[in-house]
């Protein structure tokens, strides 16, 4: 696959065009940033890990019933695409209080919750990504009424794939970051990624964290814990 003009660089990925207007090359970098790029940082290995891991696990996913943009694993640190419109709203899907949901209602880290916890998030790196409700994405034109309740049940029915998968490999899934975007004719697919930089993976037996709080944290050992994460993603149950 050909790659053509840059179409969009962020934090952890370059998109590239192709010679087919419908798709797209996406290339996964090593950088990696926290706290609104605010910590930079870079390891050997990141952008392949995150990339078989993705390609690992949507393919899965579209057998599950849940579409998603992927169409192929090119390289090492590529895959192939269907080019998307992002709907500029990231959902957050909560299992257990963590990070920033923890800290803004003083809830222990670690506290199980009743039910999952939907969270949005206006995709901004320059407002920081904050916190929005739906009301607040369809008044602003960021995404309709539709569109969401569609991207909540997608979301949804990705929490009900990945919590059992992630059990059976003695990891938890204490919560994870998810993109949406949408095809030419109008279809709501997932996008973006599924890996230890938009999840939080802690190990289930010693609670170790296996995902990028390693990084946030101090914590080191980012580069093993991802290694680690590939080993479980990629192992049968």
């Amino acid at each position: 696959m050909t790659r053509g003009e840059l179409k969009y660089e962020g934090k952890a990925k370059r998109v590239y065009a192709t010679p087919h207007p419908h798709e797209y090359v996406v290339e996964y970098k090593d950088d990696a940033t926290a706290f609104n790029a605010q910590k930079r940082g870079e390891w050997a290995g990141k952008g392949a890990t995150n990339n078989a891991i993705t390609a690992h696990l949507y393919p899965q996913l579209e057998a599950a019933g849940i579409p998603t943009h992927f169409l192929e694993k090119l390289s090492e640190r590529e895959q192939r695409v269907k080019a998307v419109t992002i709907v500029p709203v990231e959902v957050i899907v909560r299992n257990t209080a963590a990070g920033s949901f923890s800290k803004r209602l003083g809830i222990e880290e670690g506290t199980p919750l009743s039910r999952p916890v939907v969270e949005y998030c206006y995709k901004s790196d320059a407002l920081g990504d904050p916190l929005i409700n739906t009301d607040t994405a369809v008044a602003l034109g960021w995404a309709t009424a539709e569109d969401l309740t569609r991207i909540r049940e997608l979301a949804l029915q990705v929490r009900d794939f990945l919590v059992p998968y992630f059990a059976a490999r003695g990891v938890n899934l204490i919560d994870f970051k998810l993109e949406f975007g949408k095809l030419p004719g109008g279809e709501i697919v997932l996008a973006d990624e599924i890996s230890p930089d938009t999840c939080r993976f802690w190990d289930a037996e010693t609670g170790e964290k296996l995902d990028k709080d390693r990084f946030r944290r101090d914590l080191g050992g980012e580069a093993e814990a991802y290694a680690e994460m590939l080993r479980r993603v990629t192992r049968p149950a």
